[in-house]
């Protein structure tokens, strides 16, 4: 990046942590702290999603639905993560293939499994083998997010059930008694109060979804962990010219701080999201604000 880091060999001190801290592979490497937000900026909201379809069907008074919900809770949440993430991606990349497989070549006349072999048509791929990098990168990042967003949608869904039980009875047979329907009931009195019962839970699941995002280096993603390991490690002329011994503690030491710095802004801000829920609300939280403003 700077003009006097044109030959490595004549740097010292400063001058060549420098250079050394600005090559290309270290923009790359702070670039995948973005890819950690991002991938929790786009699945904190979708497992939410996941998560609140996966209650609503577990409370469903039609009982296929309430199974499916319940299914759904049960299964991932008894499987340990690594295993599932290991395996439903891959799972996941087959289902895709397999459809479109079935949709672009009904003429084929060969078996899609061929031992330990899955071989689906040219067409079928994903992504195709001729399409630019940074396609097969948002693909496998789509993977990752949607395995993610399955995985802790099915915690979300066990506190967001465990939520709706909370809310006072009272409050529904009130609704009743007014003549609100079901549904009514449900969106207008529910849903509403169901939230400060369930933000501790889902503040905890948030913190454990922080410390998930490391997965996405078993998901071949070149995220944080992936570029620390290879950066820290003793060096390797294909990360850097910059030779230095097994520095792999210090580049770890700065996640250290990144995820702790990190979960304690979130811990603040989550903080101030339950005192905003719990006023008004007949809870403990709430009460305590009312002596404070009394």
């Amino acid at each position: 990046m700077f003009s006097y880091c044109a030959d490595p060999d004549t740097l010292s001190g400063l001058t060549w942590l420098s250079c050394y801290l600005t090559t290309g592979k270290h923009m790359q490497f702070y670039l995948s702290f973005g890819t950690v937000l991002l991938l929790l900026a786009i699945t904190a909201p979708s497992a939410l999603l996941f998560g609140f379809f996966g209650a609503a069907s577990a409370r469903s008074r039609i009982w296929p639905v309430a199974w499916f919900g319940k299914g759904y809770i049960a299964i991932v949440r008894g499987v340990p993560d690594i295993a599932f993430f290991l395996f439903f991606v891959i799972a996941l990349d087959q289902g895709f293939e397999w459809v479109r497989h079935q949709v672009l070549c009904p003429d084929w006349d060969q078996p899609i499994r061929q031992g330990n072999d899955f071989i689906v048509c040219a067409q079928a791929k994903l992504p195709r083998g001729n399409t630019a990098q940074w396609v097969h990168e948002v693909y496998g990042f789509f993977l990752a997010v949607l395995t993610f967003s399955i995985v802790f949608g099915a915690f979300a869904a066990n506190v967001l059930f465990g939520a709706m039980r909370a809310v006072p009875h009272a409050q529904i047979e009130t609704a009743e008694a007014y003549g609100m329907s079901r549904r009514q009931t449900f969106w207008r009195i529910l849903v509403p109060q169901m939230w400060v019962y369930a933000l501790p839970g889902l503040s905890n699941l948030w913190m454990v979804l922080v410390k998930a995002t490391p997965l996405l280096f078993l998901l071949g993603i070149e995220d944080i962990v992936y570029w620390a390991r290879s950066l820290g490690g003793t060096a390797n002329p294909r990360f850097t010219e910059y030779p230095h011994g097994d520095w792999r503690m210090w580049y770890f030491l700065a996640l250290l701080i990144f995820y702790l710095g990190f979960t304690r802004i979130s811990e603040i801000y989550l903080e101030r999201l339950m005192l905003k829920l719990t006023r008004g609300q007949a809870t403990s939280g709430g009460e305590a604000q009312r002596k404070v403003t009394a």
